[in-house]
């Protein structure tokens, strides 16, 4: 099965010129739901990791079944003000303006080895913001891991760029 051929692609969202790949489809399709986890939980055959990172909202989806299938913990990253109990927050820079990411205080351990995961890597700002929020609360990223990787925005770049080793599924080019 091509991974490809499950992941929809919107033309226009959420504004003209973008093409979005959406990752619902995949999602409702049994197989290939399963293959995707499967392929993300493959990389780490024989790695040690505590915790599995899951970027608001479908990095829940992907990252609650792989960490049901490695046996370890899963910690939610959400948006400012998500989360119930005291957090700590990272900044990060959007296109216009800025946004705010959190993790509760005690999500992670000094040393855990974390696993990250996100439906897309764009840009890789998201994705920036949560290995700094992550390793500032102690954690050791292991992994950054996504279903699509659009290369031509060079946000996989940008984390090796930064001494992480990213893995993606399916790339999309020239979005």
């Amino acid at each position: 099965m091509d991974l490809k051929t499950v992941i929809r692609s919107i033309p226009d969202f959420p504004k003209p010129g973008i093409l979005y790949r959406d990752i619902t489809t995949l999602l409702t399709d049994a197989r290939g739901f399963r293959r995707a986890v499967d392929e993300l939980v493959q990389p780490l055959a024989g790695a040690k990791i505590d915790k599995v990172a899951g970027i608001e909202a479908r990095g829940f989806i992907l990252g609650g079944a792989i960490a049901h299938q490695l046996s370890v913990g899963f910690v939610p990253i959400r948006k400012k003000g998500k989360l119930p109990y005291k957090t700590i927050s990272q900044t990060y820079q959007l296109e216009y303006g800025s946004d705010d990411i959190e993790i509760h205080v005690d999500a992670v351990e000094a040393g855990e080895r974390v696993l990250l995961v996100d439906d897309l890597i764009a840009t890789g700002g998201t994705a920036m913001a949560a290995i700094q929020l992550l390793e500032r609360a102690g954690a050791e990223i292991v992994l950054c891991t996504f279903v699509v990787d659009l290369p031509d925005l060079g946000g996989a770049d940008k984390l090796r760029a930064n001494g992480k080793q990213v893995t993606s599924l399916v790339q999309f080019d020239g979005d």
